[in-house]
């Protein structure tokens, strides 16, 4: 660690926590301000959620619908809470990218040369991409409402956006993380696609995994993807809930306890 970090570093811990909480919600409305003058920032959160709703429902819903016994209408209830899971997961891979782009055009070293808490700049970055994702679930359960979506347990739907969102700012940390210590956005964006990629279609997300290879099928049981998924399904359609919830929920601590101490660390130390 160089000089300057430990004096940042050392700085940051005298800071109270009232403080770290204004900090926090200063730099909350600094990004909010920021969208608003740049809602092309916004497109991914209005686009994903449309496009991939639709694609699913009318390219795959005939083929996977009979599978569940009940056609496109049957499949419209099997992936719209499926693809709640996939909010937290690209949007996590956005800021992870947005996060290392503020690194190379120096707006975090402009961060850090404020008399401010560290900690309170990737807290702020969290609580603006949560309103997001909630933004981005919203207008899919819009969309899925018109393609057919049948809400019949609205505090199920209420608790598993929740869940979502909890699941959600765990995986944020991840990225955090990635977006210090990569060097580009770009690579940023390509270490997402590799990690997730296999965690999204190796999952219950789009398809029962019943008919997977028995590999794969292993693989699926232990996804965290796939626990989120199919407690969103049991608490908005009906259906198993607990061991999904709790793995779901052991999940999020685990990669929160685990990431947010060394995301905050490198934030702090990075030269």
């Amino acid at each position: 660690m160089s000089a300057v970090s430990a004096v940042t570093a050392a700085a940051d811990t005298r800071i109270p926590l009232r403080a770290h909480l204004r900090h926090t919600g200063a730099l909350v409305r600094r990004n909010l301000l920021w969208i608003r003058q740049d809602p092309e920032s916004t497109f991914d959160a209005v686009l994903f959620p449309v496009i991939f709703t639709l694609l699913f429902v009318y390219v795959f819903g005939g083929s996977i619908g009979q599978s569940l016994g009940g056609g496109q209408q049957a499949y419209v209830q099997y992936v719209v809470p499926g693809l709640m899971a996939m909010m937290g997961m690209n949007i996590a891979q956005g800021v992870g990218t947005g996060f290392n782009q503020d690194f190379n055009t120096g707006v975090m070293d402009r961060f850090r040369s404020l008399p401010i808490g560290r900690g309170s700049v990737l807290f702020a970055k969290i609580a603006v991409e949560l309103l997001r994702m909630l933004f981005a679930t919203t207008v899919l359960l819009i969309v899925g409402v018109l393609v057919g979506f049948d809400i019949t347990n609205w505090p199920g739907l209420f608790a598993s956006v929740g869940l979502s969102m909890v699941f959600g700012s765990a995986l944020m940390w991840v990225f955090l993380l990635l977006g210090v210590i990569m060097k580009s956005a770009q690579s940023v964006q390509a270490m997402g696609f590799l990690v997730l990629m296999p965690l999204q279609f190796g999952s219950s997300i789009f398809a029962p995994t019943q008919s997977m290879p028995g590999w794969l099928q292993n693989f699926t049981d232990y996804n965290p993807l796939s626990a989120l998924a199919d407690s969103a399904r049991g608490l908005m359609v009906g259906g198993p809930v607990a061991h999904d919830l709790w793995v779901t929920l052991a999940w999020s601590v685990l990669l929160t306890v685990t990431m947010a101490p060394v995301a905050v660390h490198k934030f702090r130390t990075k030269k």
